[in-house]
């Protein structure tokens, strides 16, 4: 009997009965789904009855929560796959983005019913709900947990809150010229960072409060996706023309240079992004139902992993790197864990295709940060403009055709 070939990252649901049957049980824990294959184990969770809109990992990644269009948001341990808390019958529309607050014990969640809500995350209960103008389309907790940030489609505007009383602090009407998609705090809590489907990415100071980096990107499509690095230095967005770029926020290079680069592409529109906390590997999903993972050393993707039926609407990884976690609008979540990718066939191809690609590295005269293709002869340490100074010197080789 022929057997269905499976590529070595794909995983495709279980066709098994009893493993369907079992998968819209919401009394019966969440059970792991591999394929031998597919050589990547995954737990696929089920409990949502509408699209999930995102995941956020927290308390050192032992949990995970998410939000979801059926106007409820769920605390899960990542370790049995089990719901430990349903936060519902707070909202009235779907939710759209949710964080927590581990300072205070606290969850946000922000919904198309106008209202941004704080939840104990002990009792359930709600705490307060702050009614805004305008539908919500995210929120982010402050890295303190004293604020949160918010975005309004009303007005295209931003807010700010007190996390502790729900009392809103400032309101930004036409921070950008369209819809908000998504905001969120810089590691140190200095900016907000928000994108639009205006293609801009906007850096608002929490002290002066005012725009004090204004990105006009080269992004072709809606802006719906940004996330910081650890040390805040670089932002990556994502958009619906199906790249991913990489800012240099720090130094400001980006005024004269752009993006850093432009070579993370999905096959469909890209809805989510996340670093890992040393930077050196991205995740991003989208349209095309794939989670990719990116080393941000040799600028390539290493894994695109495939089981969602439908859109990728959030992504998150560990500290540890060894999982990734993606929600997606087929209702459910999974955790990828990849932390034996060096064994996989096709991990080892591209490293060894690809792992002479791009690297940023910075210049030794002028300490300009800048993307380099590395070739087989020895690469240079400095950037354009400083080679150019003294041409004569260094003649690049062009980089290879594929």
């Amino acid at each position: 009997m022929a057997q269905d070939v499976v590529e070595p990252v794909s995983l495709e649901e279980p066709r098994d009965k009893e493993k369907m049957e079992g998968a819209t049980d919401d009394n019966k824990p969440s059970v792991w789904e591999h394929d031998p294959l597919a050589k990547i184990p995954i737990k696929v969770l089920r409990h949502h009855t509408g699209p999930i809109s995102s995941c956020q990992l927290a308390f050192s990644d032992q949990k995970l929560i998410t939000s979801s269009h059926d106007k409820t948001a769920i605390l899960w341990d990542v370790e049995s796959g089990r719901p430990v808390r349903v936060f519902k019958e707070g909202h009235t529309a779907p939710l759209t983005q949710c964080c927590i607050d581990p300072h205070h014990n606290r969850l946000i969640t922000a919904s198309w019913d106008k209202t941004l809500q704080a939840w104990d995350l002990e009792t359930g209960q709600t705490l307060w709900s702050s009614l805004h103008g305008g539908l919500l389309t995210s929120c982010s907790v402050s890295g303190d947990g004293k604020l949160v940030a918010s975005a309004s489609d009303m007005e295209n505007a931003l807010y700010l809150t007190d996390t502790h009383t729900g009392k809103q602090i400032s309101y930004t009407r036409g921070h950008h010229s369209s819809t908000v998609t998504r905001c969120c705090f810089d590691p140190q809590d200095r900016h907000v960072a928000t994108v639009s489907s205006d293609r801009s990415i906007k850096l608002w100071d929490t002290h002066t409060r005012h725009t004090t980096i204004n990105i006009n990107s080269c992004h072709m499509g809606v802006v719906s996706c940004v996330c910081f690095t650890s040390d805040g230095r670089y932002v990556c967005t994502g958009s619906w023309d199906k790249t991913l770029q990489l800012w240099d926020v720090a130094t400001g290079t980006f005024r004269s240079h752009g993006s850093v680069t432009h070579a993370l592409r999905h096959e469909g529109c890209v809805s989510a992004c996340s670093f890992s906390n040393d930077a050196c590997v991205l995740v991003s999903g989208g349209f095309d139902r794939s989670v990719a993972v990116w080393d941000m050393k040799a600028i390539c993707r290493l894994l695109l992993l495939k089981g969602h039926m439908d859109w990728v609407t959030d992504v998150a990884i560990t500290a540890d790197k060894k999982w990734v976690a993606s929600c997606s609008k087929d209702c459910t979540v999974r955790l990828w864990n990849i932390e034996q990718t060096e064994d996989i066939p096709v991990v080892i191809e591209t490293r060894r295709t690809q792992g002479e690609g791009y690297q940023i590295v910075k210049c030794e005269e002028c300490a300009r940060s800048f993307s380099l293709f590395r070739v087989e002869s020895d690469p240079t340490t400095k950037c354009v403009l400083c080679r150019l100074k003294s041409p004569n010197k260094y003649i690049p080789e062009p980089p290879p055709c594929n």
